[in-house]
């Protein structure tokens, strides 16, 4: 799929994710919360991309509607991280906006489903 606004972003989001969980293991010592918020956050794109494969309509609302929810998740955990003082507002805000984009891309994919 060239140029999929959803796949681009949610891979790109899920290589930040991973970069972030390195950090926090290997420079803050914090195994618990990166673990968490690499499984949600590398997720969100296994599912967008098991969507475009999907064998039915339902199929892919149910993989995308996933991906949202791995997405809120992810956002939770990002607001853990920051408010325990995990990541400083600079890092927090380098990141947060991009989980905010995919969260309304997929909310906008994931309404047309009635449609």
């Amino acid at each position: 799929m060239e140029n999929n606004i959803i796949v681009d972003k949610s891979k790109s989001f899920a290589l930040r994710i991973i970069k972030l969980s390195k950090y926090l293991t290997n420079d803050k010592n914090e195994f618990v919360l990166s673990r968490q918020i690499l499984k949600s956050g590398t997720s969100i794109g296994a599912n967008v991309k098991e969507a475009i494969r999907a064998q039915s309509k339902p199929d892919f609302y149910s993989k995308m509607n996933i991906a949202l929810k791995e997405a809120s998740e992810t956002e939770y955990w990002l607001e853990l991280l920051f408010e325990s003082e995990y990541i400083t507002s600079q890092e927090f805000n380098s990141i947060y906006p991009e989980c905010e984009e995919i969260i309304k891309i997929l909310v906008s994919i994931t309404k047309t489903q009635n449609n």
